[in-house]
Protein backbone atom coordinates (compact mmCIF):
# COMPACT_ATOMS: atom_id res chain seq x y z
CA UNK A 1 0.00 0.00 0.00
CA UNK A 2 1.28 3.47 -0.85
CA UNK A 3 -0.23 6.82 0.08
CA UNK A 4 0.90 10.19 -1.25
CA UNK A 5 -0.72 13.37 0.13
CA UNK A 6 -0.02 16.91 -1.06
CA UNK A 7 -1.47 20.26 0.06
CA UNK A 8 -0.45 23.18 -2.15
CA UNK A 9 -1.10 26.91 -1.96
CA UNK A 10 1.05 28.13 -4.84
CA UNK A 11 -0.72 28.87 -8.14
CA UNK A 12 -0.37 26.09 -10.70
CA UNK A 13 1.07 23.85 -7.96
CA UNK A 14 -1.56 21.14 -8.23
CA UNK A 15 -0.65 19.19 -11.34
CA UNK A 16 -2.88 16.09 -11.50
CA UNK A 17 -0.62 14.23 -13.96
CA UNK A 18 2.47 14.85 -11.82
CA UNK A 19 0.58 13.63 -8.76
CA UNK A 20 -0.43 10.49 -10.68
CA UNK A 21 3.23 9.89 -11.57
CA UNK A 22 4.01 9.61 -7.81
CA UNK A 23 1.84 6.51 -7.48
CA UNK A 24 3.19 3.02 -7.17
CA UNK A 25 0.94 1.00 -9.49
CA UNK A 26 2.66 -2.35 -9.04
CA UNK A 27 -0.09 -4.99 -8.84
CA UNK A 28 -2.73 -2.57 -10.14
CA UNK A 29 -5.02 -3.33 -13.05
CA UNK A 30 -6.85 0.00 -12.78
CA UNK A 31 -6.23 3.61 -11.86
CA UNK A 32 -9.30 5.78 -11.35
CA UNK A 33 -8.87 9.53 -11.11
CA UNK A 34 -11.00 12.48 -10.05
CA UNK A 35 -10.00 16.08 -10.68
CA UNK A 36 -12.22 18.86 -9.33
CA UNK A 37 -12.01 22.20 -11.14
CA UNK A 38 -13.26 25.68 -10.28
CA UNK A 39 -16.40 26.32 -12.33
CA UNK A 40 -16.56 29.45 -14.48
CA UNK A 41 -20.13 30.32 -13.47
CA UNK A 42 -22.42 29.92 -10.48
CA UNK A 43 -26.03 30.57 -11.39
CA UNK A 44 -26.01 33.76 -13.47
CA UNK A 45 -22.74 35.08 -12.01
CA UNK A 46 -19.21 34.63 -13.33
CA UNK A 47 -16.88 33.02 -10.81
CA UNK A 48 -13.75 35.11 -10.35
CA UNK A 49 -12.08 32.69 -7.93
CA UNK A 50 -12.56 30.34 -5.01
CA UNK A 51 -10.62 31.02 -1.82
CA UNK A 52 -9.81 27.99 0.30
CA UNK A 53 -8.84 28.31 3.94
CA UNK A 54 -7.66 25.28 5.86
CA UNK A 55 -6.62 24.20 9.31
CA UNK A 56 -3.13 23.46 8.00
CA UNK A 57 -1.96 21.39 10.98
CA UNK A 58 -4.90 18.99 10.61
CA UNK A 59 -5.47 18.87 6.85
CA UNK A 60 -2.64 16.53 5.85
CA UNK A 61 -3.29 14.08 8.72
CA UNK A 62 -7.01 13.93 7.86
CA UNK A 63 -6.30 13.28 4.16
CA UNK A 64 -3.72 10.63 5.09
CA UNK A 65 -6.17 8.90 7.44
CA UNK A 66 -8.87 8.87 4.74
CA UNK A 67 -6.43 7.39 2.21
CA UNK A 68 -5.40 4.65 4.63
CA UNK A 69 -9.04 3.91 5.45
CA UNK A 70 -9.82 3.59 1.72
CA UNK A 71 -7.00 1.08 1.28
CA UNK A 72 -8.38 -1.06 4.11
CA UNK A 73 -12.07 -0.68 3.23
CA UNK A 74 -11.83 -1.20 -0.54
CA UNK A 75 -8.62 -3.21 -0.88
CA UNK A 76 -6.93 -0.64 -3.11
CA UNK A 77 -3.14 -0.58 -3.33
CA UNK A 78 -2.29 3.06 -3.93
CA UNK A 79 -3.83 6.46 -3.23
CA UNK A 80 -2.52 9.89 -4.20
CA UNK A 81 -4.50 12.97 -3.15
CA UNK A 82 -3.82 16.69 -3.41
CA UNK A 83 -5.85 19.76 -2.47
CA UNK A 84 -5.22 23.43 -3.12
CA UNK A 85 -5.54 26.15 -0.53
CA UNK A 86 -5.57 29.89 -1.16
CA UNK A 87 -6.99 31.40 -4.35
CA UNK A 88 -8.02 29.07 -7.20
CA UNK A 89 -9.20 30.59 -10.48
CA UNK A 90 -11.73 29.28 -13.01
CA UNK A 91 -10.75 26.00 -14.67
CA UNK A 92 -7.83 25.50 -12.26
CA UNK A 93 -7.68 22.19 -10.37
CA UNK A 94 -8.83 22.29 -6.76
CA UNK A 95 -8.49 18.65 -5.81
CA UNK A 96 -7.06 15.54 -7.43
CA UNK A 97 -7.50 11.95 -6.30
CA UNK A 98 -5.93 8.91 -7.95
CA UNK A 99 -6.68 5.38 -6.78
CA UNK A 100 -4.80 2.28 -7.93
CA UNK A 101 -6.36 -1.13 -7.47
CA UNK A 102 -6.13 -4.65 -8.89
CA UNK A 103 -9.70 -4.21 -10.21
CA UNK A 104 -11.71 -1.24 -11.53
CA UNK A 105 -14.81 -1.69 -9.36
CA UNK A 106 -12.90 -1.17 -6.11
CA UNK A 107 -10.92 1.73 -7.62
CA UNK A 108 -14.13 3.54 -8.63
CA UNK A 109 -15.75 2.87 -5.24
CA UNK A 110 -12.71 4.08 -3.31
CA UNK A 111 -12.32 7.21 -5.43
CA UNK A 112 -15.97 8.18 -4.97
CA UNK A 113 -15.80 7.47 -1.23
CA UNK A 114 -12.62 9.55 -0.89
CA UNK A 115 -14.05 12.69 -2.50
CA UNK A 116 -17.28 12.36 -0.51
CA UNK A 117 -15.42 11.90 2.79
CA UNK A 118 -12.92 14.64 1.99
CA UNK A 119 -15.83 17.06 1.58
CA UNK A 120 -17.29 15.88 4.93
CA UNK A 121 -14.15 15.61 7.03
CA UNK A 122 -11.28 17.72 5.70
CA UNK A 123 -10.84 20.99 7.61
CA UNK A 124 -11.17 23.17 4.50
CA UNK A 125 -13.51 26.13 4.04
CA UNK A 126 -14.46 27.69 0.72
CA UNK A 127 -15.37 31.27 -0.18
CA UNK A 128 -16.77 31.85 -3.66
CA UNK A 129 -15.99 35.23 -5.21
CA UNK A 130 -18.24 36.10 -8.17
CA UNK A 131 -19.31 39.13 -10.16
CA UNK A 132 -22.27 39.31 -7.73
CA UNK A 133 -20.23 39.26 -4.50
CA UNK A 134 -18.61 36.88 -2.03
CA UNK A 135 -20.21 33.89 -0.31
CA UNK A 136 -18.82 31.42 2.18
CA UNK A 137 -20.11 28.02 1.16
CA UNK A 138 -21.68 25.81 3.82
CA UNK A 139 -19.91 22.79 5.19
CA UNK A 140 -16.37 21.61 4.78
CA UNK A 141 -14.65 21.29 1.42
Amino acid sequence: MTVHILVEEAPDALLPDALRANMNTEGCGAVVSFVGLTRETEGKADVLRLEFDAWQDRLTPVLHRLAEEATREFGVLSVAMAHRTGSVGPQEPIVAIHVGSPHRKEAFQACEWLIDELKKQAPIWKKEVTTEGETWKEGLG
